[in-house]
């Protein structure tokens, strides 16, 4: 796998900067991204204007700078971390009430945390810095080996152990029935297959549809279940807030935990947002048709 030891190449050199320098290279990157390669625009610019339709063209222009800016800080930090120290990766995120999932963890429950793609969403896994437990980042297996391979390794950091998506429910319950406590994380802002568009909700004025696996498997397992909510403090440095949304998920009526969950990641969106990823296709089903829009 040439392209995963260059990679690693790159992230060597990166790791013998400092971070200040990262991000000039960073500001230097934003200026072919946005105005030459001009990457993604018309959809980011679709997204936000159907987001947002109470803001002006000018607003939105300023959103969008802001997001394409914060694009390559996110470039430049996922090839940091790949490196980063455990000294650092104590200080790049704080978290303000890790003792809350901890405490179920202690008691012997399983925690299920839902978070969206928005700040580093990459550095959160610096979670296992502060626990010994088990702690599961769950991901979908990409096409190319190299990338692959190095995400993988990058998701790693720390103790954390990658779960493909496919294998989450499989390993989950292998672990609750050896009464063995973990933390799994779920990026849950993504758009469904066109197979299972089964539940919608209104999200950023658009009818959305969400993806039901992680409450079924939190309702399945009985889960404590958790939202990480996130801010960036500048460059370089977020800080974590654990939400308790349930701590009896085989309770909760259906969709009531997925429903919470998005309300709670478009407030955070709303607060600022150009540290959601505005790239992200999300929006490519109809409610009314179940059949995939074009969103070029």
């Amino acid at each position: 796998m040439p392209g995963y030891y260059l990679l690693r190449s790159v992230t060597w050199i990166v790791s013998k900067m400092p971070l200040r320098l990262l991000y000039f290279f960073s500001d230097l990157m934003y200026y072919p991204v946005f105005y030459i390669f001009r990457y993604r625009r018309r959809v980011v610019a679709g997204n936000l204007f159907n987001s947002f339709p109470e803001k002006s063209k000018k607003e939105l222009e300023v959103i969008a700078k802001k997001f394409y800016h914060h694009l390559c800080d996110l470039f430049i930090e996922m090839l940091y971390f790949d490196r980063m120290s455990v000294e650092f990766g104590k200080k790049c995120v704080n978290y303000k009430n890790l003792e809350l999932p901890i405490s179920y963890l202690d008691k012997g429950r399983n925690a299920i945390c839902l978070l969206g793609h928005y700040n580093n969403w990459e550095w959160f896994s610096t979670w296992t810095l502060y626990t010994n437990y088990k702690f599961y980042p769950v991901y979908k297996k990409l096409r190319n080996d190299s990338f692959e391979r190095f995400y993988y390794n990058l998701r790693g950091r720390f103790g954390a152990i990658p779960l493909e998506r496919s294998d989450t429910f499989k390993q989950l319950y292998t672990d609750h029935q050896q009464k063995i406590p973990t933390g799994t994380a779920f990026l849950f802002d993504q758009t469904p297959r066109a197979s299972e568009l089964h539940h919608w909700v209104e999200f950023l004025n658009q009818d959305t549809p969400v993806i039901l696996g992680p409450e079924k498997v939190a309702q399945k397992l009985n889960s404590v279940v958790f939202f990480l909510h996130s801010r960036k403090i500048k460059r370089g440095y977020y800080e974590v807030e654990v939400q308790l949304i349930t701590d009896q998920a085989k309770t909760c009526p259906k969709f009531e935990i997925v429903d919470k969950c998005m309300a709670l990641l478009e407030n955070q969106i709303k607060e600022q947002p150009e540290f959601w990823l505005w790239t992200h296709k999300r929006w490519k089903h109809s409610r009314v048709s179940d059949e995939p829009l074009n969103q070029s």
